[in-house]
């Protein structure tokens, strides 16, 4: 294996806070959630949801939209957004030697409940035969790699919402092994469907504040009671420092180090103690060679859910001793993109090392009194930031923490 450094040189993000980097960073900051009643999600117990903005996905995607769930298609618009930022064209790379690595949480329930239907009404004839391809959580990375010639090794990652975070470590292991000179890596979901929402719902992991939709996302508040559903997709793009160096490509930050770990208690609760989830900081910390007070922000999982956000602020603690340093989660804005939710916000970490600026925790009115955190709320916060963490926590116990540095 080889040795160096992995840069971040491209950036592409479609959130419920804005289609593009630059939008959904201004969104981030403004503080303004996105939450609100979904009509897609009509009748359900919880119709509440945060969608990305609607924007000409057949003006960025092409003409094959057709054959494709909404998934692959938020992915390959964040795909083309990263490689323009980075400066690259598909059309002079080496294809084989360009890898993508996309985390996705869930199966597609678009086409998957269509055709449902059409079976259990003995329509057989019905059924689209996209169903399969369409469905299965490789299709964004497939489509990325047909759309871009991106002819390297492709895969999907899923260790559910730390879906996306996972990837960005399995790209930089391709990098720094030698096998991709260039990866496009990062997390896509569209779970906003009625039957994620009422799934969801069951196991009571939604937020019920019907009453106020807007204000139903609330990481860390002492009155949170769950998640919003949330669709989203973050690609950047990877390279070795020195690949980049030699182009002169912009080089946005490092990709310094990276842990996973997993509980091995529960099929879908944290493990009450976080030890899983400290193990995971402590070893990113240790592969970037920095030490807890060298992080000056944590971009935390924070997803409003009573006990995990819990878990992970006395986690914080532990590692990071009393009052860690500045925290936020970015899911009181954008809601819970579940896979995708790890690769977005490790891209809102490069954002936040470019800009110095750490964006407001929204809906954040009062922080739960048994949490020692310092949660930027209210509006963003100048910060002299040289290393950021962002952790992220999925069902089975998997837990993904990335640490990125200023270039």
């Amino acid at each position: 294996m080889s040795t160096g450094s992995v840069a971040v040189t491209g950036l592409g993000l479609v959130t419920p806070a804005g289609v593009g980097t630059e939008a959904t960073w201004r969104g981030v900051c403004s503080g303004k959630p996105t939450a609100a009643v979904d009509p897609e999600l009509a009748g359900v117990p919880v119709p509440i949801s945060c969608r990305v903005p609607a924007y000409d996905v057949r003006a960025v995607v092409g003409r094959q939209t057709w054959r494709m769930d909404r998934f692959a298609h938020l992915a390959l618009t964040a795909a083309r957004e990263a490689v323009a930022d980075a400066g690259l064209d598909p059309a002079t790379w080496d294809g084989a030697r360009v890898g993508v690595v996309v985390g996705v949480g869930t199966e597609s329930k678009e086409t998957a409940a269509r055709s449902f239907v059409k079976l259990l009404r003995g329509d057989y004839e019905g059924v689209s035969p996209l169903t399969v391809p369409r469905v299965t959580v490789n299709a964004a990375a497939g489509e990325i790699g047909i759309a871009l010639q991106a002819l390297g090794p492709s895969m999907a990652v899923t260790t559910a919402c730390a879906s996306g975070a996972t990837a960005l470590g399995a790209a930089r292991d391709l990098l720094l092994a030698g096998r991709c000179d260039v990866v496009l890596a990062g997390g896509a979901e569209a779970p906003c469907h009625p039957m994620s929402s009422v799934s969801f719902s069951q196991m009571r992991a939604l937020s019920t504040r019907l009453h106020d939709p807007a204000g139903a996302s609330r990481p860390f508040d002492a009155d949170r009671d769950g998640f919003v559903l949330a669709e989203g997709a973050g690609i950047l793009v990877l390279e070795r420092l020195s690949d980049a160096r030699a182009r002169r490509a912009p080089v946005r930050a490092l990709l310094a180090g990276h842990g996973t770990s997993t509980d091995g208690y529960h099929h879908a609760a944290a493990h009450p103690e976080g030890a899983g989830l400290e193990r995971a900081f402590r070893a990113a910390l240790a592969d970037a060679g920095l030490e807890p007070a060298d992080i000056g922000h944590v971009n935390a999982h924070g997803t409003s859910t009573p006990m995990n956000d819990r878990i992970e602020g006395h986690t914080l603690s532990r590692v990071f001793g009393h009052r860690p340093p500045p925290v936020t989660s970015a899911k009181g804005v954008t809601g819970h993109m579940l896979g995708a939710a790890g690769a977005v916000e490790a891209a809102l970490g490069v954002l936040t090392l470019e800009h110095q600026l750490v964006p407001p925790t929204a809906n954040l009115e009062r922080l739960d009194p048994e949490l020692d955190l310092d949660v930027v709320a209210k509006e963003a916060r100048p910060c002299r930031v040289e290393a950021v963490a962002s952790d992220s926590c999925g069902f089975g116990g998997h837990n993904a923490v990335v640490v990125l540095r200023r270039a």
